[in-house]
């Protein structure tokens, strides 16, 4: 990994869809070096695919929160139980497993605080493994670099 892959990757995290011209002469290249070096970056996994950045608001998300989990035994069996049983909750944007005090942390959206309510009881608190549930509801985010 070079430094003009890096700036490849720092251009197409900002924007996937920019042309490979524009790319290219945004970090030095040619349009066929850049290319060729996009396609390995490709093939080799580093960039794993392309996404819509979406706005929560319009696609009625106005509820965010970062919630921990806690599991009643430190098992692989338990793990595996409870990702499988917030593995279709579409609330769940994103589950971490984690080191500390807690096994699980989870991104969780939803339209509002009520919706939230009903994911953290119907869905979180029907989960047998489940013995520890924290909210952390989000106020802002003045940095979000998730694509």
């Amino acid at each position: 990994m070079d430094e003009i892959n890096r700036k490849i990757l720092r251009e197409l995290t900002r924007d996937g869809r920019i042309s490979n011209l524009e790319l290219a002469g945004r970090v030095g290249l040619s349009p066929s070096a850049c290319l060729r070096r996009v396609q390995e970056l490709e093939r080799s996994g580093v960039i794993r695919g392309y996404r819509a950045v979406l706005d929560p608001q319009k696609m009625g998300v106005g509820f965010t929160a970062f919630v921990t989990v806690g599991l009643k035994d430190h098992t692989k069996a338990a793990q595996e139980a409870f990702e499988h049983a917030i593995a279709d909750a579409p609330e769940v944007r994103e589950c971490h497993n984690i080191t500390g005090s807690w096994e699980y942390l989870l991104r969780v959206e939803a339209a509002d605080l009520a919706s939230y309510k009903s994911f953290h009881t119907d869905v979180l608190g029907t989960v047998p493994q489940v013995s520890a549930i924290t909210s952390y509801v989000v106020i802002g985010s003045p940095k979000d670099e998730r694509a």
